[in-house]
């Protein structure tokens, strides 16, 4: 086991992360953020937090999305269903989809598919943590990248987090 991102490093990765989310889409009027189902959520928990300690008042749409019926790999049983909460129509926003690890991009593709169920965006960006570079299945590439690491097909990344793992950082298994 290899440690890419301690906790403190993690920290400034998400803080530098909102930064250029806010450098980029200074009005967030018609912009909403969507937290990828299950591990993204924790990543995107922490940069809408981050976003709403710059913005007074806060004003992010935020939700979070569940690709399981989407996915191309649906009835091999792998996945197990999590919860889609998004009250709100994507029509015309410009969305930011946040995952933890972008890996073959094939959960992307299948996020794009479920996202459409929500209204037709006017533009999608990609948020990543951890981009396992040299691994593509689909044409799929982050707008923002926490770190881009060169892995082989044997290895695993696991992102750690305090509210399920008990610890938080970046691991290469």
């Amino acid at each position: 086991m290899k440690t890419i991102l301690t906790e403190k490093e993690l920290g400034l990765t998400i803080q530098r992360l909102s930064h250029q989310l806010l450098e980029n889409h200074l009005s967030f009027q018609d912009l909403v953020i969507i937290g990828i189902q299950p591990r993204g959520i924790y990543f995107s928990d922490r940069i809408v937090q981050q976003i709403n300690e710059q913005i007074k008042p806060a004003k992010i749409t935020y939700g979070k999305l569940d690709n399981t019926f989407y996915r191309d790999d649906v009835r091999q049983g792998l996945h197990t269903l999590n919860q889609t909460d998004m009250l709100f129509s994507v029509e015309n926003k410009t969305v930011i989809l946040v995952d933890d690890v972008l890996y073959t991009g094939r959960t992307i593709r299948a996020s794009m598919d479920a996202l459409l169920t929500f209204g037709r965006p006017a533009k999608v960006e990609l948020c990543i943590l951890i981009d396992r570079r040299f691994s593509r299945e689909v044409p799929i590439q982050a707008d923002f990248v926490g770190r881009s690491i060169d892995t082989i097909i044997t290895q695993r990344v696991k992102v750690l987090w305090k509210e399920r793992d008990g610890k938080e950082e970046v691991v290469l298994l």
